[in-house]
């Protein structure tokens, strides 16, 4: 599809790869061709696989952005909370596959993902913010507290502390871990058992399963554009 995103229709299944160098950090570039390729998927009715590169997910936003002004962080937050909701409310199935490791915003996307499978290795999973220096926003701390137990929850937004993939399933970043071998067939064979359900019903009981969630989300992305000044 592009550069830093392919995107792979194999039948119902349609895999969506972020590929943007080591650490695959998520741009306005990276989001908008994220976006162009879930928009492809809605198009071909498709159940998507959205993966990163062998060993990495995703680190997260583009330091250079978050590190510009206040106000470009922001803008570039707005854009990420903005997409983790299209993510929640997409109308066929989201499977993230955490190829590695997966921070911060990489961990949120897990978060809103409908199935999230890791692969096993030495690598950390969780929300590093405040350990950086980084207040969290509003929409990431709901995204969080929705999606993970609540001690977890604490020790993730408030300690940042960071997770093995084993531990990721215990506290809510995933939901199933396979090794490495396994990755690629199990993540296809997930999503193709999804593309048996009935996308009509998926997506009406999606809505309104995250009905309340998605109202406390749209509040907290406008929150967090609010405080910065941003429209």
């Amino acid at each position: 599809m592009s550069n830093l995103v392919s995107y792979e229709l194999n039948g119902k299944v349609a895999v969506i790869t972020i590929q943007n160098g080591k650490v695959n950090a998520l741009s306005h570039e990276v989001f908008g061709q994220l976006n162009a390729a879930l928009d492809q998927a809605e198009q071909d009715k498709a159940v998507v696989v959205l993966t990163g590169q062998p060993g990495i997910f995703s680190a997260g936003y583009d330091l250079k952005v978050m590190n510009e002004s206040p106000e470009a962080a922001g803008a570039l937050v707005k854009v990420g909370s903005t997409f983790a909701k299209r993510l929640l409310s997409f109308p066929t199935p989201v499977v993230s596959v955490c190829t590695g490791h997966a921070v911060a915003k990489g961990a949120f996307i897990l978060l809103s993902s409908d199935l999230r499978i890791g692969v096993e290795g030495p690598f950390k999973i969780g929300l590093n913010e405040v350990a950086i220096g980084m207040i969290m926003h509003h929409a990431g701390i709901e995204i969080a507290r929705n999606r993970l137990l609540p001690q977890y929850f604490q020790r993730s937004v408030i300690n940042a502390e960071m997770f093995s993939p084993e531990d990721a399933v215990k506290a809510g970043f995933l939901d199933i871990v396979v090794p490495a071998e396994e990755l690629k067939a199990r993540a296809i064979e997930e999503a193709t058992k999804l593309t048996q359900l009935d996308m009509r019903a998926h997506h009406l009981t999606k809505l309104k399963a995250r009905a309340g969630y998605l109202e406390v989300l749209s509040k907290g992305i406008e929150q967090d554009a609010l405080d910065l000044g941003l429209r």
